[in-house]
């Protein structure tokens, strides 16, 4: 699916991303949040992009453990905690490992919503990232096991996400700043199950570029 190079280019590919989409994130968080997600986030991703250069030999575990330190050491509020432990996490189980396949992924990932529960104390229908990762991660087992190839399984994924992101809309939070305004977070999308799905629709046209390439 992906090698260490590969993955490098991903992570930059999210840090752009992030740049993209700094303003929207920022503005979702204005109502429920410090209004400081995507500026926060594309700070964070421009700190993992330097530390990147000269990690193209190393395993996929020193890669993801990088940058979810360059998170947490660069990012403010909630986000970077949680996005650094995410990654770090991930890491841990892509140790020694210089190629990832959809199986290796997916245990990243589960690896990775283990580690937002945790260090957030909190589950899904929080109104929290959760909300997108957890749907996806089960989307994408279900399209797995289905047999289905991994731009279809990845699809699957950011569907749900996508769909998890927009139903945090209907939750109240009861988790990090936004559990502060209660009932007037009503109608306002979580920016962290949206900066998720961002990461995750990434990762799926990096993967569909990829398969294009070798055909």
């Amino acid at each position: 699916m992906a090698d260490s190079r590969q993955v490098i280019s991903i992570l930059n590919r999210i840090g752009r991303k992030m740049e993209e989409q700094k303003d929207y994130l920022t503005e979702l968080d204005g109502p429920i949040g410090d209004s400081d997600h995507g500026i926060n986030l594309a700070r964070g991703f421009r700190a993992v992009e330097e530390k990147l250069p000269g990690l193209e030999d190393k395993d996929l575990g020193t890669i993801l453990k990088t940058a979810g330190m360059a998170l947490v050491s660069t990012v403010g509020g909630a986000s970077g905690p949680l996005y650094g432990s995410a990654y770090m996490k991930a890491g841990m189980v892509l140790a020694g490992k210089t190629e990832i396949q959809m199986g290796d992924f997916l245990q990243a990932m589960d690896a990775a919503v283990e580690a937002v529960m945790q260090r957030g104390k909190a589950t899904v229908e929080e109104a929290t990232m959760l909300d997108a990762m957890v749907p996806a991660v089960k989307a994408m087992k279900e399209a797995e096991a289905s047999g289905a190839e991994a731009g279809e399984i990845l699809e699957a994924g950011c569907r749900a996400a996508w769909a998890g992101a927009e139903h945090t809309k209907d939750l109240i939070a009861t988790k990090g700043r936004a559990s502060y305004v209660g009932e007037r977070g009503l109608g306002h999308q979580d920016p962290g199950a949206t900066s998720f799905s961002f990461m995750l629709e990434v990762v799926k046209d990096a993967v569909a570029g990829s398969d294009t390439a070798e055909e």
